[in-house]
């Protein structure tokens, strides 16, 4: 891996937490993620599923992971199983992770090679009475190939068909939206890693420069500090393409005059930021983009000050939708009879402004977290409205990514990140 060791305190706390919420006697395994193929014999670089990194940090292909708090014996509570390395692995593929090493990453004690599995979990069953399969549930999956982990449920389902059958994502969700301090610490890096890259194109961009060579630069600056790479596909938007709110071809050049909207996070230890930014291909901003992009910004910025505990996530969006709103109003984008004529399931701001102001983050871009229950201390959301203008040939998102406090405002791990026009223009011009 490049990114530094991770305390595994970390992980010994998460699996604490998931196995105090486990049902008696129940067993749960998590997967890694398999390889996937692309043609001939290539494949797409490995990519840990994130439910095993958080309880274990064992970030390595064909891993295992077995819970069974109330196991007969203390050694059987946790339990790691591993692909067994070679010398005709370390010479082709690199060193595996040995049981000593597996240990000093995640306080597993009990490590054993994958080929023990079915023997050990058949023991295991034995004694417990619950199995937790662990399926994708988040609210926006899509899940189109079958993974590791479905293919292991299906196996598992029909072997022990007279255990009952429990959920181990109602547990993730909770877990998983609430940071740990170590936790923060990785994002913060993460967006630190981000800002570099901001910072190294703002004296970049120039008029006819590709949209490909800025995300080059963003990948460069990342990888370059330690980054697994990006976050999510990168977008790189100059003029009319921003209005396309994922658009990820980057294949275009930048005009004078035209504004580039760049939504970029990079990616470190696994934990991702999610930043957006726009800057002018000129340098310098015109009258009328300077006036929307203030106004999305101050959209964003009252946005971030209803992020505290207590706050539940349909009335925030609500709350952001009436802000938004008045500065459309400001803009003249909306008149007063289209605001009193408006459809209250698509209110009148959705013209210019269709998408959520916030999402959870953390493991993954869209992270879990349960939308129906009040925010906590310690979630971290993204807070990006938008305006977009597909008429005036621009469109303006901007994207922090901010901790809800037990106290207080909402502490901005994107604080120093430049994003006022006079800052953006100084810093171009410099």
């Amino acid at each position: 891996m490049k990114y530094h060791p991770i305390d595994r305190d970390l992980f010994i706390k998460n699996r604490s937490k998931f196995m105090a919420q486990m049902k008696p006697k129940s067993v749960a395994v998590f997967n890694s993620n398999d390889i996937y193929p692309i043609s001939a014999d290539s494949s797409m670089p490995f990519a840990q599923h994130r439910d095993i990194f958080y309880l274990s940090g064992i970030d390595q292909e064909e891993s295992i992971l077995l819970l069974f708090p109330d196991a007969p014996y203390e050694n059987q509570r946790e339990i790691l199983f591993l692909k067994e390395t070679n010398e005709h692995i370390a010479v082709w593929e690199g060193e595996k992770l040995t049981k000593e090493r597996a240990y000093a990453v995640s306080g597993i004690q009990n490590v054993h090679w994958l080929q023990d599995f079915d023997k050990v979990l058949n023991e295991m069953m034995t004694h417990c009475e619950t199995m937790y399969i662990n399926t994708n549930e988040h609210y926006r999956a899509v899940i189109e190939t079958e993974t590791r982990e479905a293919r292991f449920i299906k196996k598992w389902k029909e072997k022990y068909p007279a255990h009952a059958v429990a959920k181990s994502n109602p547990i993730l969700q909770r877990i998983r939206s609430i940071k740990e301090s170590e936790e923060i610490d990785l994002m913060q890096h993460a967006c630190n890693l981000t800002e570099k890259g901001f910072r190294r194109i703002l004296s970049f961009v120039k008029p006819n420069v590709m949209e490909y060579e800025i995300e080059a630069e963003f990948i460069h600056e990342f990888i370059r500090n330690r980054s697994n790479g990006f976050a999510y596909t990168p977008i790189i938007a100059s003029g009319n393409n921003a209005n396309v709110l994922h658009y990820i071809e980057n294949n275009q050049q930048c005009k004078a005059g035209d504004l580039i909207l760049m939504d970029v996070g990079a990616q470190y230890a696994n934990y991702a930021s999610d930043m957006t930014r726009v800057v002018p291909v000129s340098g310098k901003f015109s009258d009328r983009q300077k006036a929307v992009y203030n106004a999305v910004l101050n959209v964003k910025n009252e946005a971030t000050k209803m992020l505290l505990p207590g706050t539940l996530w349909k009335q925030y969006h609500i709350e952001v939708g009436k802000i938004m709103t008045s500065e459309l109003l400001a803009l003249g984008l909306l008149d007063k009879a289209d605001v009193q004529n408006q459809n209250p399931e698509w209110p009148a701001y959705k013209k210019y402004f269709m998408h959520g102001t916030s999402h959870h983050m953390g493991l993954d871009t869209h992270d879990y977290g349960l939308l129906t229950e009040p925010m906590q201390a310690n979630m971290v959301f993204t807070v990006e409205p938008g305006i977009y203008l597909p008429a005036e040939g621009f469109g303006i998102r901007l994207e922090d990514d901010v901790v809800i406090q037990e106290n207080g405002a909402p502490f901005n791990l994107m604080r120093n990140i430049p994003i006022e026009v006079e800052e953006i223009e100084t810093l171009m011009h410099s």
